[in-house]
């Protein structure tokens, strides 16, 4: 680049080498991506020899240069920008060091030819470089010193959503695809257009060092309720001007459809779909990311460590519209491995954080970094949300009867059902992994009495459904049946008494969503029975598909409620169970070996195990390294049992273990998903000599 002085300089930020040394080199090859703490090089060719010279560097940060660092041409302390310089072959090896707490960011460097009297000769251009988090780097807040964690939590584009009921687990393959194209750009957009950036860049830019303070601008940007965030939610039908949560499959069409759009936000999320883009953008910027997921999870709106649920005389939901206390089937978040150099020491490591928009926290919706290690000890004066994280895994359960003149009549406290096999998937394979000893102390330990009472938790009686001895015992029993099938739930009332008992049974099924909300009625039932001493009474419920089907969720989850009231007894008991409706899958199929760019089929099918037929059929595929999002429309009807084929030709783009995630959804029949694994290869060309 020439200038009067006829002095040129001409600057190559070698992203091929950097970024493969960085392990940025799935972001992209051409641009330079590094991480902080970690030294890159670039090359300078100057027009005139640098003994009448020398280089000065300048690096702008902040679409309007908030903050402009003068990189110094000797080593400092550590926390400043500094370059050394090597010359070789007519160039000069320019090596710059960036704090490990350096603000992350897209940079503009510039070089400038300096004149020995201090007077600029040359200035170059802009040249933009991305600087992330580094987990590798022993001085950022986000290292994380085990190598195969960083592999799966930072590294790894493919996760599993734990989703159903806590005795009942499955599992749901998810594309995080944090190394797609243009994805990281998505992420720094995020933050460009949070709430805290938009009000004070100075400030936030400032702050963009700290992993607490991004992480937490994520949790409120993810979703949309109060800014200019990526995701609404929704929680129940119609999902007509959207996509219903349940047909994503991976984060990187939300994000690139926010982006396109404007800032404007996609439509719709649920709580797995907040945490699997939550997830996606923390990896993304080098934060070792990790999704969790609670069953039986507790939603506490008012604080007392206890949720409440309220029925009416007839066993339905009361309590009308509005916010109410709820026990979810499961709820996700995700947390973050960071040092924290803002609370009092012991309270590094995972962090929880919660973008599903439940709860205000310091006026935004937003959840976390909440050290987990203070949700097991109890110590809820820690910030952030503390007493909201502890209550979803710790709060009791007290079911009320309402009666028709107000008076509420408590009908069973459960102490032990919420926060239950808190799961991730596994660092070393396609499982479970069973977290819930990092939140909880064994039940019924010492310890976990010890932190009930420091976190001011009261300690009721618990029933459980189960009276004491010489009375009823109730319980509900049923199969694991396949959605669109016909099943049997017994009721069994045990008579552990001396004495026979006549009682009045009332049962009642369901519809509800993973939330617990109610959706309609499917059966009820009241009969007047006799149990004999020492013995066993049992009711069968037969549930027939045509029944359930009007009114079941998206979900697939059907309630069962049994209610008994003994003769000359004051207190009725009542037991519950919710029976989660099996899914088929697809079958997936990738026959051959894969070659970057080389045109692979795969092959899907699905056999309709329902009654009716399945109209408006569609396959969605896709998979990190392998295609965008594609949908592949069925033409006509899918009869009952019959097979539905589809098949799909494609051009891997990047090498390594991808996984094909594929969803069916059609009008009855929604959230059927299916995964191949496949190993895609380099080219490798063969050179012949004659």
């Amino acid at each position: 680049m020439a200038n009067h002085s006829g002095v040129t300089v001409e600057v190559d930020l070698r992203s091929h080498e950097n970024n493969l040394a960085h392990r940025t080199r799935e972001i992209d090859r051409e641009r330079l991506i590094v991480r902080r703490g970690q030294p890159f090089s670039i090359t300078v060719q100057c027009s005139e020899s640098l003994t009448k010279h020398y280089l000065a560097l300048v690096l702008h940060l902040g679409m309007r240069d908030q903050v402009v660092i003068k990189v110094q041409n000797e080593r400092g302390a550590g926390d400043k920008w500094w370059f050394s310089q090597l010359g070789a072959q007519g160039e000069m090896l320019l090596t710059l060091h960036s704090p490990a707490d350096a603000p992350i960011g897209q940079y503009r460097l510039v070089v400038l030819m300096m004149s020995l009297d201090g007077r600029i000769l040359e200035k170059t251009k802009h040249h933009k470089f991305y600087l992330l988090f580094n987990p590798w780097c022993k001085d950022d807040a986000v290292y994380l010193s085990d190598e195969s964690l960083l592999q799966e939590y930072i590294m790894n584009e493919d996760g599993i959503i734990y989703m159903g009921t806590w005795d009942y687990i499955n599992s749901m393959p998810w594309n995080f695809g944090q190394f797609e194209d243009y994805v990281m750009d998505i992420c720094f957009a995020m933050l460009d257009n949070s709430s805290a950036a938009l009000n004070n860049s100075q400030m936030d830019i400032e702050h963009r060092y700290d992993p607490a303070y991004i992480s937490r601008m994520i949790t409120a940007m993810v979703n949309s309720n109060d800014d200019r965030g990526v995701l609404a939610g929704r929680w129940e039908e119609p999902y007509a001007d959207g996509v219903a949560p349940y047909r994503w499959t991976g984060s990187v069409p939300i994000l690139r459809q926010w982006s396109k759009a404007g800032a404007r936000k996609v439509k719709y999320g649920q709580c797995w779909v907040f945490a699997g883009v939550a997830c996606t953008v923390l990896r993304c910027l080098g934060i070792p990311t990790r999704l969790i997921t609670n069953f039986s999870s507790a939603h506490d709106v008012d604080g007392n460590l206890s949720i409440d649920v309220l029925l009416n005389e007839k066993l339905e939901s009361f309590g009308g519209a509005g916010r109410r206390d709820s026990s979810w089937n499961f709820h996700c978040w995700v947390e973050s491995w960071m040092r924290r150099d803002d609370l009092p020491k012991g309270y590094d490591g995972w962090q929880v954080l919660d973008p599903t928009p439940q709860e205000l926290s310091d006026g935004v919706f937003c959840c976390g970094p909440c050290p987990v290690k203070a949700i097991k000890e109890g110590n809820l004066g820690v910030k952030y949300d503390a007493p909201f994280v502890f209550a979803e895994v710790n709060a009791d359960i007290i079911h009320w009867v309402v009666q028709r003149d107000g008076q509420r009549r408590q009908m069973r406290v459960d102490q032990n059902s919420v926060g239950r096999n808190i799961s991730t998937k596994s660092v070393y394979g396609d499982y479970r992994e069973d977290v819930t000893l990092h939140y909880k102390h064994p039940e019924g330990s010492k310890k976990e009495r010890e932190v009930y009472e420091r976190a001011g938790r009261r300690v009721t009686q618990p029933t459980n459904g189960v009276a004491e001895p010489g009375q009823l015992q109730l319980s509900i029993k049923h199969p694991k049946p396949v959605f669109g099938s016909d099943f049997d739930v017994i009721i069994e009332v045990k008579n552990v008494g001396g004495q026979d008992t006549h009682a009045q049974l009332t049962m009642l099924s369901k519809a509800v969503t993973y939330n617990s909300v109610h959706r309609g009625e499917c059966q009820r039932r009241t009969t007047n029975i006799t149990v004999p001493a020492h013995n066993a009474h049992r009711e069968v419920l037969r549930l027939h598909y045509d029944e359930y089907v009007a009114c079941v969720s998206e979900h697939h989850l059907i309630k069962v409620i049994a209610f008994i009231q003994a003769a000359g007894e004051n207190d009725p008991i009542l037991t519950m169970a919710t029976i989660p409706l099996t899914m088929p899958e697809v079958h997936v199929q990738v026959p051959g070996k894969l070659v970057v760019g080389e045109e692979a089929t795969a092959y899907m099918s699905f056999t309709n195990p329902l009654p009716v037929p399945l109209k408006g059929g569609v396959f969605t595929v896709e998979g990190a390294g392998l295609l965008s999002a594609t949908e592949i429309r069925l033409l006509g009807d899918v009869a009952p049992g019959q097979k539905a084929s589809v098949k799909l030709s494609f051009a891997p783009m990047r090498t390594g273990v991808r996984k094909l995630l594929v969803d069916f959804d059609s009008d009855r029949l929604r959230d059927v998903k299916g995964v191949a694994t496949v190993v895609v290869r380099k080219i490798y060309k063969i050179n012949t000599f004659m």
